[in-house]
């Protein structure tokens, strides 16, 4: 009987990639084609609707009924000449992936039936809201909840070979307002950031009267073969291999990064990539990555609200796309012990109305005081809410990334550049001259900063949070990661560090500084205050783990002690202040991220066990037994067989420890889910149950060495890395 593996690898092996055809030979032709973008709104919209709807997505103002029923009639006519035949509300629940409940456009009537979609059913929907995450905020009894449309996101049409269906944008909020998704308080943020940039742009041009915050987010992942894929258990469940023995040839020829790309490859990029690029998702660029069989794609910049949906978007089309190619997206941070892993680097900015990025240098002394503003109230926030942001992209799964040699460590520290660290090291050390003309240098001995063009810094990848530009690349959030729950927290910390900012600025002008002198002065306190958050060396270095140390930067490496940053005074204070989340709201976040955290570590404990007693083990054991008979069979014979009887005992010593360590896993697991504090059950998981994964996989990885090959269960890590 063949193994299953024998079967995965005969099937991995005569695959052919479905043929491809993009709509057009030019992009630009169905770029958007399936979203209600400005354009349809025009086509579909009145005049005096359209610019309605318009001003809601750009100032925020509300939509009455009257014109939420023209817009849902309106949506409704462009989604059926389209094919579309049902409506969802899609939102982003504290699951990490999106959710939908399609409806149809469909309804009967005394004559028959018609196609009906009121303003109300556009605004609002009623999904359950106990069934998903919520920490407590919603009991089963109390399972109301609801979507609300965010109309800054535009709708779109999702569409499979069986259907198409025209999906909206939503928030997800309790029946008593709480959020219960990761929109509803990015928007929070985004919306107090916007205030605090535009009081603050006010000091250098008042004609400023809107700051987005705008985000490119580059997408790592890894492909496997469908068969190989189910022929693992532990891929198929927890998103990565529990076991396995690295391959002879991993990562360390250099020669997959930035190399040809696949044909097979290829063929899947383009289909995903014209599905996206109908979806109006940005993408622009495609590459193989630095592990074997990993890979990345990256947009172009958007507005951040839409950049994260759009991420999410992506994500589910990667899957989808991968299975009509015999695919499967591994978006795990780390699938495959001893070889890269996977991030979600996100390239965060500040642009204005007046199309100015804030976080650009420019020729004039005028512009170059308002980067630094920017510039360096940046600086100043990450450096006042570190550990908030570190717990940010925290997860069961980024606490095997953080720190491997391919990913920032968990210190979090700032990247400038020589260039601008000296340029902020001058600024420092030099005195301000109150007596000289506004016009004129303020600065005695500091030269003019020059124009910083894209991308002229090095990039550290040591770093979490580097200035590569125009940017600031935060390269510390997970693959699997859900970009808003980071993206939140920055733009907080940065709008709250705003308001401060004005607020030390006009008390100085209010005392008789001028206005520049006053910027300046409370530029050089921040350079100083935030000094030891700026480092320009190696991030993997004993070295820096002592200095960061010795600088009083935190070094929190697991998950559930670092979630503890939500729930501290400053935070509260920063999250009360920005009304992004309530106290009930943050506590019930923080119950869900420890539960999901010990949850999956309990799931791959789980995977652990069953994969080593039902698959491992037996093969170890059937391999030995015939062993033994070899070994029989020669001692008949008057032939000692030493090799035999050695390889026997080395079996032996692996297979006791592996299952004496599977069972003592299993009553460790017994012992912490009795546990009723979430926080401490979570430690327990990651100190006490998860202590035991290495070392059971140590002996099952020395087994795969020793056990004949063709009958090892698992696909290994050659074929599953190389076979594409």
């Amino acid at each position: 009987m063949k193994s299953l593996r024998t079967i995965a690898l005969k099937e991995a092996q005569n695959r052919i990639s479905p043929e491809v055809k993009s709509p057009s030979s030019k992009i630009s032709d169905f770029f958007g084609a399936n979203v209600f973008d400005k354009k349809k709104m025009r086509d579909f919209l009145s005049k005096d609707v359209y610019e309605k709807l318009i001003s809601s997505i750009n100032q925020g103002e509300l939509i009455n009924s009257d014109d939420a029923n023209q817009i849902a009639t309106a949506m409704k006519a462009w989604a059926m000449s389209a094919g579309a035949t049902h409506y969802t509300h899609w939102f982003q629940p504290l699951t990490g992936t999106t959710a939908e409940k399609h409806d149809s456009f469909f309804e009967p009537s005394g004559d028959g039936a018609i196609e009906k979609f009121a303003g109300s059913a556009l605004v609002q929907q009623e999904p359950d809201a106990s069934s998903f995450p919520n920490g407590g905020i919603r009991n089963t009894f109390e399972a109301r909840g609801y979507t609300a449309w965010d109309p800054s996101s535009p709708a779109f049409i999702m569409e499979s070979k069986a259907g198409k269906t025209l999906c909206i944008p939503t928030v997800f909020v309790s029946y008593t307002g709480e959020a219960l998704d990761y929109k509803a308080p990015l928007l929070k943020a985004l919306a107090s950031l916007d205030k605090a940039a535009v009081d603050v742009c006010q000091y250098f041009d008042k004609s400023i009267t809107k700051v987005n915050a705008s985000l490119g987010i580059e997408q790592e992942y890894f492909l496997v073969d469908e068969s190989l894929f189910n022929a693992r258990p532990d891929l198929l469940l927890t998103g990565r291999a529990l076991f396995g023995h690295m391959s002879a040839k991993g990562q360390q020829l250099e020669d997959h990064y930035f190399g040809s790309i696949p044909e097979r490859v290829f063929t899947y990029m383009v289909d995903f990539e014209n599905e996206a690029l109908k979806l109006g998702i940005p993408l622009k660029t495609r590459h193989n990555e630095v592990a074997p069989s990993q890979f990345e794609c990256a947009p172009i910049y958007e507005e951040i609200n839409l950049a994260i949906d759009h991420n999410q978007l992506l994500m589910d089309l990667m899957e989808k796309v991968a299975r009509r190619h015999h695919f499967r997206v591994l978006l795990h941070e780390k699938p495959y012990a001893g070889i890269n892993g996977s991030g979600k680097h996100n390239n965060w900015s500040l642009i204005t109305d007046t199309g100015k990025n804030l976080l650009a240098p420019g020729k004039t002394p005028k512009n170059n005081l308002m980067f630094l503003t920017f510039f360096v109230n940046t600086i100043k926030a990450v450096s006042e809410h570190a550990d908030l942001l570190r717990a940010s992209i925290a997860s069961v799964s980024n606490d095997h990334r953080l720190g491997a040699n391919e990913a920032p460590p968990a210190i979090i520290s700032i990247f400038l550049g020589s260039q601008l660290n000296d340029v902020l090291d001058e600024i420092e050390h030099s005195r301000i001259s109150k007596k000289i003309k506004e016009d004129n240098a303020l600065w005695l001995g500091i030269p003019k900063i020059p124009q910083i063009l894209l991308d002229n810094t090095d990039r550290n990848r040591t770093s979490p949070f580097a200035f590569t530009g125009n940017k600031f690349e935060l390269r510390a959030v997970g693959s699997s990661a859900n970009s808003s729950a980071p993206m939140t927290i920055l733009n907080a910390i940065m709008a709250e560090q705003l308001v401060k900012f004005k607020a030390e600025v006009d008390k100085l002008i209010k005392k008789g500084d001028k206005k520049d002198i006053a910027l300046l002065t409370v530029i050089k306190k921040y350079i100083k205050e935030s000094k030891s958050i700026r480092f320009e060396g190696n991030g993997y270095s004993q070295e820096w783990e002592d200095e960061a140390a010795a600088r009083g930067l935190s070094n929190i490496k697991t998950t559930p002690k670092a979630l503890d940053a939500y729930l501290t005074e400053k935070s509260a204070s920063l999250f009360e202040t920005t009304g992004i989340y309530s106290k009930r709201e943050i506590h019930a976040r923080h119950e869900i991220m420890l539960e999901n955290f010990y949850k999956k570590l309990q799931i791959e404990a789980r995977v652990m066990g069953e994969v080593a007693n039902t698959a491992i083990i037996p093969a170890a054991i059937a391999y030995q037994n015939s062993l033994i008979a070899n070994v029989k069979g020669l001692k008949e014979l008057g032939v000692e067989s030493k090799s035999s009887l050695d390889i026997v005992k080395k079996l032996s010593e692996h297979l006791d420890i592996v299952k004496t360590n599977i069972d003592a896993m299993l009553e460790e697991r017994k012992v912490t889910n009795k546990i009723e504090d979430t926080r401490e059950k979570a430690i327990a998981y990651d100190e006490k149950v998860k202590s035991y994964f290495d070392l059971i996989r140590y002996h099952a990885d020395k087994l795969e060495q020793i056990v004949d090959d063709s009958v090892w269960p698992l696909p290994k890590f050659r074929e599953l890395l190389f076979m594409k």
